[in-house]
């Protein structure tokens, strides 16, 4: 193995640009304070503790979820959170952490990768975190060729009390090939939001076991998983699962992939307009994605939802992201 001071420094360098920009985020956004939309956006309005407290109200993997960000995301093969986890992958399932990672494999089996992006409106699961707004986003993965990873993946938020204006995810799993031609991704997903201070609908952490399978059709790559979130404080005292299947194909002689995703969210996160009795939406999104060099990409994807429609939270939105591998 590399020497632990050599390894430190290398994951020094690598984060601090990704950390001065999350940190720095409200100057460069100018976010505006909006705690109660910020605590509806999150999917608590439904769940919000008050007098009546009912489960099925309102949050936030893909993997964001990443992009599943264990939502949307593709990270090292896992469906992390964002805008999936992952561009237009990230709006998906969008786990939990992002899509694009230059790849720095070292002579004992360690891989580092990281990535950076900014987008025009920070999606997951089709409802919006950035309140519309522009999003800055980074992560870092380390895997082991034997197939466990860990990594995290940060993002600029709408600013509030409850939630602050980062969210940081923390993630660790398992990916590989279990039968020829089809690849398993299990894995445990850590939402914080660092700077939150709690605020009326209480704690904001919550974890998110995730697990999908992908495998190939001729030439469309196709994912499939779920998460589940037991019950939390965070989320009402009550649990959720997300459930997806995801598209992609590269168009031959091109450099343009398309993707698809659409997703099911039930539970305490599946109601995020706050409507009574409910307890689960749907949502879907279809975007390309277009590599400019082998470092850069940009990608602009259609997303929605079947809930009713906020502006600025879970109505449809076309998004525009470009990330840069590092």
């Amino acid at each position: 193995m590399a020497p632990c001071g050599a390894s430190a420094t290398f994951l020094n360098y690598v984060t601090f640009p990704v950390v001065f920009f999350l940190v720095q985020r409200n100057n460069i956004e100018q976010l505006s304070l909006a705690c109660l939309e910020t605590v509806r956006v999150r999917g608590i309005w439904r769940n919000k503790k008050t007098a009546m407290t009912k489960s099925g109200g309102a949050i936030r993997i893909n993997e964001k979820g990443i992009s599943m960000r264990t939502s949307g995301k593709t990270i090292l093969g896992r469906n992390a959170k964002s805008t999936i986890v992952g561009l237009s992958a990230i709006l998906l399932s969008t786990t939990a952490a992002p899509a694009f990672a230059q790849e720095a494999e070292s002579s004992n089996g360690i891989t580092i990768s990281g990535n950076a992006a900014v987008t025009s409106d920070y999606r997951f699961r089709g409802l919006s975190f950035s309140d519309g707004d522009i999003a800055i986003q980074g992560g870092i993965d380390v895997a082991h060729e034997s197939g466990f990873y860990i990594g995290t993946w940060g993002s600029s938020i709408e600013d509030s009390p409850t939630y602050g204006h980062t969210e940081l995810d923390v993630y660790g799993g398992w990916s590989g090939e279990v039968m020829s031609g089809l690849t398993l991704d299990v894995g445990l997903l850590y939402y914080i939001y660092p700077n939150g201070e709690g605020g009326i609908a209480g704690p904001s952490d919550y974890f998110e076991p995730y697990a999908s399978v992908s495998g190939s059709l001729g030439p469309v790559e196709i994912t499939s998983g779920i998460a589940y979130a037991w019950s939390q404080d965070s989320l009402g005292n009550s649990d959720n699962v997300y459930i997806y299947t995801g598209a992609s194909a590269g168009i031959p002689n091109t450099p343009i992939t398309v993707n698809a995703n659409i997703g099911l969210n039930e539970g305490s996160l599946g109601n995020p307009a706050g409507v009574f009795g409910v307890n689960d939406y749907v949502d879907w999104m279809l975007g390309v994605d277009v590599a400019i060099t082998d470092n850069l990409t940009a990608s602009l994807a259609y997303t929605d939802t079947d809930a009713p429609s906020i502006n600025n939270f879970t109505d449809s939105a076309i998004v525009f992201t470009l990330g840069v591998s590092f």
